[in-house]
């Protein structure tokens, strides 16, 4: 990829309405996104279309929508206050706070394990400062918890301390036993759910890469123990395939890779992180990770599951597949950019396209065809988005869609009144064909959606 492909992709989504930088008119907030009415409307298309395939399509997954904030007890069960921290670090020289696993190892000159049974090693000799090579001694890494506190009530006392989640796991673990309870379900089966999260992350940053509140698409998929290896194996597959072929992503773009013990987090005993090829790096954009019984176990006394045949009663485990709803986006933008000359194209999916099809007048100084043109555009409407343009030539109509990523043009010309048909101009190939009023409907709607 270009090095600068990252700057082209955040000027493109604030020009054509994709993110915008948050409270941009008072200066801003650190690391902190809005997404304008493209950008919405991509990612809502992407949660629609991984609602419908991993929720509504499955007789095995039922979806919840959990409250952000929860009783400071589930994360203390769940070990997020005792473990959900990264190591700080803060150069003397040039004051920069960034996290331990940003330095070189070479410059590190002595570790030690973090205690008796951590596997994580903290830095406690002199390291380098990998944004301005000077030499620290005598400031080694602090721990620094990740959970954003808030206060429920009018007193900010530790009584009243509540945390924004940090992820949408938990919710669906404690909800365990009334979704059995409502759904009848047997093992295995899952729980979805799409919904923020937050971390107080220490270098937020690459754009929506990585930011402080975010959103996740996850699922928690029961099993038996001795079949967790079956199911693991299955859901990477079924990873793979809304990657390739509902987002549209090259497998040349990503990579698989196994996550050694040592780094995983604390409740995972198998790991894979789905890593993309982005400008800055081969960075993390979905994780897959065994959780055997860890969770249910630290919520439930006692086994939460009977067995509808044996009566024998157990604590699933779980295989937790997890996506992440912003760098799905960026990862569809970057994936689906392509410049022709000095012609911008988003290649997107039609599917996930923020307007299915433009419609315009072939020019806008002629009456009867600026009517015909908006017949066809409300014919259209009630079907999928569709952008109305009549400014400039058709030329740069066509450009300007191009950018935003619309697959298909309908013009509507002075043939368009003589014989009931219309020119619908391919996004990717550029090319045109003919199509008769009556069939234009199920004609994009068969091209979009297929």
């Amino acid at each position: 990829m270009e090095e600068n492909l990252m700057q082209k992709i955040t000027a493109l989504a604030k020009r054509r309405g994709f993110v915008y930088p948050g409270s941009e008119i008072y200066g801003g907030l650190a690391n902190s996104w809005d997404y304008g009415p493209l950008g919405v409307e991509l990612k809502n298309n992407i949660k629609q279309e991984w609602w419908k395939r991993f929720v509504q399509q499955r007789s095995d997954v039922v979806g919840i929508d959990a409250a952000l904030l929860m009783n400071p007890k589930v994360w203390e069960a769940s070990g997020h206050l005792a473990t959900f921290s990264d190591p700080l670090v803060e150069c003397k020289e040039c004051q920069r706070r960034f996290r331990a696993d940003e330095i070189d190892e070479s410059t590190i000159s002595q570790r030690k394990p973090r205690n008796d049974e951590s596997k994580e090693w903290i830095i406690v000799g002199a390291w380098r400062c990998p944004y301005c090579n000077a030499e620290n001694t005598k400031n080694p890494p602090r721990q620094f918890n990740l959970m954003l506190k808030t206060f429920l009530g009018p007193a900010e006392e530790s009584a009243n301390v509540v945390y924004f989640r940090p992820e949408t796991a938990q919710a669906m673990f404690v909800n365990f036993k009334n979704i059995l309870a409502t759904s009848r379900l047997r093992v295995p089966f899952g729980i979805a759910q799409i919904g923020k999260a937050f971390r107080n992350e220490i270098t937020p940053g690459n754009f929506i890469f990585r930011t402080r509140e975010f959103e996740q698409m996850e699922l928690e998929y029961f099993v038996q123990e001795r079949e967790w290896e079956k199911w693991f194996d299955y859901w990477l597959g079924e990873m793979k395939e809304w990657l390739y072929k509902d987002l549209g992503i090259s497998e040349s773009s990503v990579e698989f890779v196994e996550i050694p013990e040592k780094d995983r987090a604390h409740y995972s005993q198998r790991t894979i992180d789905i890593e993309y090829k982005y400008p800055f790096g081969q960075k993390e954009l979905y994780g897959l990770a065994y959780r055997s019984d860890f969770d249910l176990k630290n919520h439930f006394q006692e086994p939460p599951y009977k067995d509808p045949e044996t009566g024998e009663a157990s604590y699933p485990h779980v295989i937790e597949p997890t996506w992440g709803v912003d760098r799905s986006v960026l990862a569809v933008l970057l994936d689906s950019y392509a410049q022709e000359g000095d012609r911008v194209i988003l290649k997107l999916k039609p599917k996930l396209a923020p307007y299915k099809a433009a419609v315009f007048p072939l020019v806008a100084n002629k009456p009867e065809l600026t009517k015909k043109a908006r017949e066809v555009h409300d014919m259209l409407q009630p079907r999928c988005m569709v952008a109305w343009d009549d400014r400039g030539n058709i030329g740069k109509r066509y450009y300007a869609q191009d950018e935003i990523g619309t697959p298909f043009c309908v013009t509507v010309d002075f043939e368009t009144l003589e014989k009931n048909d219309v020119t619908v101009r391919d996004r990717d190939t550029a090319k045109q064909e003919r199509v008769s009023l009556p069939d234009l409907p199920a004609f994009l709607m068969n091209k979009i959606y297929g």
